[in-house]
């Protein structure tokens, strides 16, 4: 089981993975082993999120979603399997832990109070009266 938060934890037989050769670091042994991880996550069929926390999830999966509702995330930062695996799995976690977390609440339109606005138009004033006496000085003729 990835434990999500406390209240969330998907079951390691949703997640499929597969290995592929990785591009980037690795010598001649880039060519011969494949290292890099393909991270399968169906989002839309799994039983244990929340709809909510699909759709919030499905949305910020953007590109890495396909049309059938699938997660793919690939990793192939580093040069050994092992890491590359635990570090999909982080980034899957980190993205539904992300999802699982509610929208903060609409804002409130407020208007401004009488008094605020009579200070800001005290202050404008104020500034413009110091602005005004930097001129030169008008002599009389």
């Amino acid at each position: 089981m990835l434990k999500i938060n406390e209240t969330l934890a998907i079951d390691e037989d949703e997640i499929t993975l597969r290995f592929v050769r990785a591009s980037g670091p690795g010598g001649q042994n880039v060519n011969k082993v494949s290292t890099a991880v393909e991270l399968r996550f169906d989002v839309w069929n799994s039983p244990t999120l929340p709809e909510p926390v699909r759709a919030r999830l499905a949305r910020l999966a953007g590109r890495r979603l396909t049309q059938e509702g699938v997660l793919i995330l690939l990793a192939e930062r580093f040069r050994t399997q092992e890491r590359n695996r635990a570090d999909a799995q982080d980034r899957l976690v980190e993205l539904i832990r992300k999802a699982a977390e509610p929208p903060p609440p609409p804002r409130k339109k407020t208007r401004p109070t009488l008094a605020s606005k009579k200070r800001r138009l005290e202050s404008k004033t104020r500034r413009a009266v110091v602005k005004a006496g930097r001129g030169r000085p008008g002599g009389e003729d």
